[in-house]
């Protein structure tokens, strides 16, 4: 399953900058067979852990997350970029390569007692998972888990979540070197 899911994921070499392999899924979701073994794959893991919201974060993990919340009839919550949600919401800012970024969410989207899956496509140095993870436990929502498509485990994200902010880490596949 996870050597079928890896081999419909395209990479891309010296995109978006020389030196970059950039791992596409447009690919896998142009893939029916590879598309509902990753759909399915994240479906099974979580049916029995009661989670009662995915939160997914802009844009890809939209992608999957709606999709899995359907299948768990769980809430959907998207994490969004600054300015981009109407109503109230809180914001976390984080480090990018060269600069600094910041993610949103509705201040009342974690309801009391909330178990929360964290979803999106790819985890790389983890910033934006990290300020998610962050959002969400401001609003006291339990992460019960961040889940990933891929894993890209020499540019540390998933270690950041698990070793700095004690969250666990699922990812279906994994993309070592460049």
């Amino acid at each position: 399953m996870r050597d079928i899911i890896k081999a419909a994921i395209r990479t891309i070499p010296d995109y978006p900058k020389p030196g970059i392999q950039f791992r596409d899924i447009s690919t896998l979701l142009e893939e029916p067979t590879a598309l509902r073994m990753t759909i399915d794959t994240i479906v099974h893991r979580y049916l029995r852990q009661n989670i009662t919201a995915v939160a997914g974060i802009e844009a890809r993990g939209f992608i999957f997350g709606t999709v899995v919340a359907y299948e768990l009839g769980a809430s959907f919550i998207p994490v969004r970029k600054a300015g981009k949600l109407p109503g109230d919401t809180i914001s976390q800012s984080y480090q990018l390569e060269y600069g600094e970024d910041s993610i949103e969410v509705h201040s009342n989207c974690v309801k009391p007692g909330a178990r929360i899956l964290l979803i999106d496509d790819l985890i790389a140095t983890g910033g934006t998972a990290a300020a998610a993870i962050k959002l969400i436990r401001q609003l006291n929502g339990d992460i019960i888990e961040s889940c990933f498509i891929v894993d890209l485990p020499d540019l540390g994200g998933s270690r950041k979540l698990k070793e700095e902010l004690d969250c666990p880490v699922f990812a279906l596949c994994e993309f070592e070197g460049d």
